[in-house]
């Protein structure tokens, strides 16, 4: 006999339709497997043989044979597993096919018959959704990650007996239901951290403003406990809330990545990624033997915080230029490529030597040339593509000491909002959002200067030694800083504001 069971595989954050096909007929006894599969996907055999026997589910002797389609596809993981088990037992007639027919299936089976989460089940039920399903069958631990999709039944089960008693008609299974408002509004809650806690420090809150505001890079660089960290930490909680659009993507990723579980099934606040510096590029970027997102994919629509850049390896700080600029990565392999998000605004610190103490010569000891050697640790290449560079100095005993008067975030990001609404009405109906994305012919169109501001910018253009991409870049973050003041224009005050942030980039 013949059946068929529709399950999926993952590559890169989207979905792919696969078919279970299992034919159960006479013939020397034996249980294989074909369709171009992984090790882990060949290995279901033996999980599947062991797990139906200690389920009560006893097959006989017979020639089993299992096809995931399409066979040019590679298929890895262990979510074929129930479908597997339940193609083979539609195939014996063990169980009716006719409720198979709508519904797709994931899930990884212990040899007890327990039905473990995977990941990768968002895209999952989205995949499903699109492809005419009516529900999806997945772990009961994944369940409440599928249930986020609309218009389509996420059914969860713990056990391999529990699918078969319900499609067996037994029992039924009560499609779960996420309320996702409901979700929005405990994230609004659930900031930590503020940035009325930073005492002093206005110049860099300043700067971290302007550049949540234009979704702008900024490098702060500081001798340690300046607080560079501490104001990294709290620029999240000036970015505005996510959308669904943006929770649904960023989940999909954590989703891809095995990062969201039974408690932490959504993604409803914008991240902050702060990798050591020990982090490998494949950490960082993403990829693997089986591709998985990075942290630059994890960090979209957030944070990526680089803390002490120049301790990273120069390879991991190389590898950010593909991503700084076309805000995905793209990882190629023999047998498939993916691509991943990776639109994110990159944040990072840096002390000014390696002591940290640089220039006062009573606490620094660094010659000429340990300085020189740890700033190149940071290429011109990257720091092209930083837009605000600003020091951090030591906050004095009167700041330290004072009795509040310091912003909240939420009083912050009220600004940042206004700021956020101008520049999406500009660029209604374009494929950017914010002043950074700005490609050059755009900065034409919407970074247009008078007579001064072009005198201005030639000349800084000269002193600077600017690059066209440094050019550009001041373009952009003097735009953001009009739409701040409410201004359509950009003047010379913006853009010599623009250029204080900009002038020590080429030697921090």
């Amino acid at each position: 006999m013949y059946s068929s069971v529709a399950s999926a595989a993952v590559y890169g954050i989207e979905a792919r339709i696969i078919r279970c096909e299992a034919d159960y007929s006479e013939g020397l006894p034996m249980f294989t497997m074909v369709g171009f599969l992984s090790n882990e996907v060949r290995e279901a055999k033996d999980r599947v043989r062991t797990a139906l026997k200690n389920s009560g589910f006893g097959l006989k002797p017979k020639h089993i044979t299992i096809n995931l389609s399409p066979a040019d596809i590679r298929k890895a993981g262990t979510g074929f597993d129930l479908p597997v088990a339940l193609a083979v037992m539609a195939a014996s007639e063990m169980i009716p096919d006719n409720k198979l027919n709508s519904i797709l299936v994931a899930g990884e089976l212990g040899l007890n018959g327990e039905v473990k989460a995977i990941p990768g089940i968002l895209p999952i039920v989205l995949a499903a959704k699109a492809e005419g399903y009516t529900a999806c069958m997945v772990p009961k631990d994944n369940v409440m990650e599928g249930a986020v999709v609309e218009g389509i039944d996420c059914l969860g089960v713990s056990t391999l007996t529990e699918a078969v008693r319900f499609l067996v008609g037994e029992t039924s299974l009560e499609p779960v239901k996420v309320d996702v408002e409901e979700l929005f509004k405990k994230a609004m809650q659930t900031y930590t951290v503020d940035f009325a806690e930073v005492s002093g420090q206005y110049a860099a809150k300043r700067a971290v403003e302007i550049a949540v505001s234009g979704q702008h890079n900024i490098l702060m660089s500081g001798p340690p406990g300046a607080g560079k960290t501490m104001i990294a930490r709290r620029i999240p909680s000036i970015m505005p809330s996510l959308t669904f659009e943006e929770s649904m993507e960023l989940s999909r990723i954590y989703s891809v990545a095995g990062k969201l579980d039974k408690d932490h099934f959504f993604m409803t606040r914008r991240p902050f990624r702060s990798p050591h510096h020990t982090a490998t590029v494949t950490g960082v970027i993403g990829g693997g033997v089986y591709p998985t997102p990075g942290e630059v994919s994890l960090a979209s629509s957030g944070v990526l915080f680089l803390d002490e850049m120049p301790e990273f390896n120069r390879e991991v700080i190389e590898a950010l230029r593909q991503p700084l600029e076309d805000r995905h990565v793209n990882i190629s392999r023999l047998s498939a490529q993916y691509e991943y998000p990776a639109c994110f605004m990159l944040a990072a610190s840096m002390n000014p030597c390696p002591c940290g103490y640089y220039p006062d010569r009573n606490r620094c000891s660094c010659t000429d040339t340990m300085i020189e050697r740890y700033r190149r640790h940071i290429s011109q290449p990257i720091l092209d593509r930083v837009d605000l560079y600003i020091n951090v100095d030591q906050t004095d005993f009167e700041e330290l000491n004072g009795s509040g008067g310091a912003e909240s975030s939420e009083t912050i990001r009220a600004r940042v909002e206004k700021t956020m609404k101008i520049q999406q009405e500009r660029y209604r109906g374009l494929d950017i959002c914010f002043n950074s994305q700005l490609s050059a012919s755009r900065i034409k169109e919407f970074c247009r200067l008078g007579r001064e501001e072009n005198l201005l910018m030639k000349n800084a253009f000269e002193r600077l030694e600017l690059s066209a991409r440094g050019y550009h870049r001041v373009l952009k973050l003097a735009r953001t800083i009009a739409d701040m003041e409410g201004s359509e224009a950009i003047s010379c005050e913006h853009l010599s504001e623009a250029l204080g942030y900009r002038e020590n980039v080429k030697n921090p």
